[in-house]
């Protein structure tokens, strides 16, 4: 079990560069499968996420090669369709788009319901809707989703999704790609990674427009060759270093970033008091008093992101006045608001609303991570709190965050990781 102790109270202060986008990469891992040759892809961040991807490719047969800690050359030329290890596909959300790799390259794809992290149902059921307007027919059973393209292979189609789902979207286009015809998918989603994903199927041959739009067209090719890309820098991860520089304070400056893709939180931190200066591809936060109350309804981009909403609460936690968040997305996402409350925070969640009253401080104490982002929370909390807090499950955190032990270290912040077997800690990594 991996625990991270902070010590807080400290400022931070420094630069801290953002690594590639978690969701980017685990969807255009997954996408090597459709290539025929050889894939480089740069800024893949370092997470536990990317590694049990590529051990998943690398059980069906993949020819991976690290070429930096950050560079990957991947060549599924020569995979063969297997079933992948249901003990790795269970532990990681991302593995259902090996169903829509599969279908499109081998047409048809056994794989196990995915997991990841739990706060609240997410069920798949836009992506098997979008993978039988294709043609394909789909089951669930034993676990397992069942998926058979018909003879001649996937057939373009029109999918309009219920919801604005972004692994739907992704799937879908995933699976069409390589189809006969032309694929219109309306109300789709429209982040930044979605475009990113797009962008990096195109660059190997794909005919694909619209990403980043409410309708994606996608004229399905032959063959995708191999090619050269680099992954966009991760949204949340620097929103998440942005929060933490106003919940803390200090000034902090975020290198390697898209400041469009902020705008959002950008606009939430300066409502709330924070000095944010953007530059051409980073953004400086400044927090030198305490943070002024706000409210936030989570929705799809580019509204206010569902995965920064624990972290904008521990700011509000510690802000003058009452501020309130919606949750516009997941029925379930306020576990973490237990923990808060364990340190202090002053909290009212009713169904999708939690009603912040914010304090003078946070106490260190022990809390857990309900989930990666609440688990950067956490981190966030127990940073700006006085005195010493454990975070326990901290194995969620490294789920989506490169280097975070090193990265905060940098900037002050006393905090290490703690590895507890059979009763006995053993320190891994001091900061």
């Amino acid at each position: 079990m991996i625990q991270y102790e902070v010590k807080g109270g400290k400022p931070l202060h420094g630069t801290v560069t953002i690594s590639g986008a978690k969701n980017a990469a685990v969807a255009m891992l997954p996408a090597t499968l459709l290539v025929d040759g050889v894939c480089r892809i740069e800024n893949v961040p370092d997470i536990s996420d990317v590694r049990l991807l590529l051990e998943i490719l690398a059980d069906m047969g993949a020819r991976i090669q690290r070429l930096g800690r950050n560079t990957l050359q991947i060549d599924c030329s020569h995979v063969h369709n297997t079933t992948a290890p249901i003990e790795l596909v269970r532990r990681i959300r991302a593995s259902y788009y090996l169903i829509g790799v599969e279908l499109g390259r081998f047409g048809h794809a056994r794989v196990a319901m995915p997991g990841g992290c739990n706060f609240g149902v997410r069920p798949i059921d836009q992506h098997i809707k979008g993978f039988a307007a294709l043609g394909a027919n789909v089951e669930q059973a034993d676990g397992y989703v069942c998926a058979d393209a018909p003879e001649g292979g996937l057939q373009g189609g029109h999918v309009y999704l219920d919801i604005v789902s972004v692994g739907a979207t992704m799937n879908i286009l995933l699976a069409a790609v390589l189809s006969n015809g032309m694929t219109v998918i309306e109300n789709c989603a429209k982040e930044p990674h979605i475009v990113d994903l797009a962008n990096f199927l195109n660059a190997m041959g794909a005919k694909i427009s619209g990403a980043g739009t409410d309708v994606i067209k996608v004229r399905g090719v032959k063959s995708l060759r191999g090619g050269f890309y680099s992954i966009i820098p991760d949204q949340i991860e620097a929103g998440t270093y942005m929060t933490a520089a106003a919940a803390v304070g200090g000034s902090v400056l975020i290198e390697n970033v898209i400041p469009k893709h902020l705008d959002c939180i950008t606009a939430k931190l300066r409502e709330m008091g924070v000095r944010v200066t953007e530059y051409d591809d980073s953004i400086r936060v400044e927090s030198t008093r305490r943070l002024r109350r706000a409210n936030v309804k989570t929705m799809p981009y580019p509204g206010f992101p569902t995965d920064m909403q624990p972290q904008i609460a521990v700011c509000m936690a510690l802000a003058e006045g009452t501020s309130i968040i919606t949750e516009g997305i997941y029925d379930n996402r306020f576990r973490y608001t237990g923990e808060l409350s364990r340190m202090g925070a002053n909290i009212q969640v009713e169904s999708k609303t939690a009603v912040i009253d914010g304090v003078d401080r946070l106490y260190g104490c022990e809390v857990r991570a309900c989930d990666l982002r609440a688990g950067a929370a956490m981190v966030i909390a127990a940073m700006a709190a006085d005195g010493l807090s454990t975070i326990e499950d901290a194995h969620y955190i490294e789920r989506g965050y490169e280097d975070i032990i090193g990265k905060l270290t940098a900037l002050g912040a006393q905090i290490r990781r703690v590895e507890v077997k059979e009763r006995h800690k053993e320190v891994q990594s001091v900061g």
